[in-house]
């Protein structure tokens, strides 16, 4: 089922470090190691000694989105287009990020558009925005209409669209089991929101259309 974000949603894009109360690593290493003794393993047999290194190595890596500002990514843009006014589409945007409600992949690809308003921004910008968001934990609701936000708020274009398309692993490894199922979200502002026309124009040239 589609969900339709008119309004960004209430979430903060840059976490100050020094207001997040990061644990250290040492703490984060024990935390590792007393998980696989809940799981039923023994953290200190060969196979698991390097592990708890090796996950907080990796959650660095994976939630890096929270010391980066997607604003900043957009803040550089350019006005000489030839005037171009027309519809900017970056589609196919891979991603994995996190589940926030049970820390397990979600792994999908983001399509977002938008239509200028006498600026452009460079198109690696909005495929580097999907992924500081894609580096938090996450819903897929949420971090659709974050996209739409910061792009909307930042650029001040004439509308902005972003559809999201996902396979989440909550579903496939654990509960109702079902490998393959994907959830759509998309978000629409501005004149996406107000003209079906330019939807309907977004969506076709996202499924591959003559636009």
């Amino acid at each position: 089922m589609d969900a339709v974000a008119k309004k960004p949603l209430a979430v903060p894009t840059f976490m100050d470090k020094a207001e997040t109360d990061r644990p250290g690593e040492a703490e984060v290493e024990a935390a590792v190691r007393l998980l696989i003794r809940w799981a039923g393993d023994n953290p200190n047999r060969e196979g698991l000694l390097d592990t708890p290194r090796r996950v907080a190595k990796a959650y660095r890596e994976m939630f890096g989105g929270y010391d980066k500002c997607p604003a900043e990514e957009l803040g550089r843009t350019f006005e000489e287009v030839s005037g171009y006014d027309d519809l900017v589409l970056v589609r196919d945007i891979q991603f994995h990020s996190h589940c926030e409600h049970h820390m397990v992949p979600i792994v999908g690809r983001a399509h977002v558009a938008y239509l200028p308003d006498g600026k452009v921004v460079g198109l690696s910008k909005i495929a580097r925005v999907v992924d500081i968001f894609a580096h938090r934990l996450q819903t897929q609701e949420a971090m659709t209409a974050q996209i739409s936000g910061v792009i909307q708020e930042v650029l001040a274009p004439r509308g902005v669209a972003v559809m999201i398309e996902a396979e989440h692993m909550c579903m496939a490894m654990r509960g109702i089991r079902k490998q393959g199922s994907t959830t759509l979200t998309s978000s629409f502002t501005g004149a996406f929101r107000d003209n079906p026309e330019e939807q309907v124009r977004f969506i076709t040239m996202v499924r591959g259309g003559a636009g």
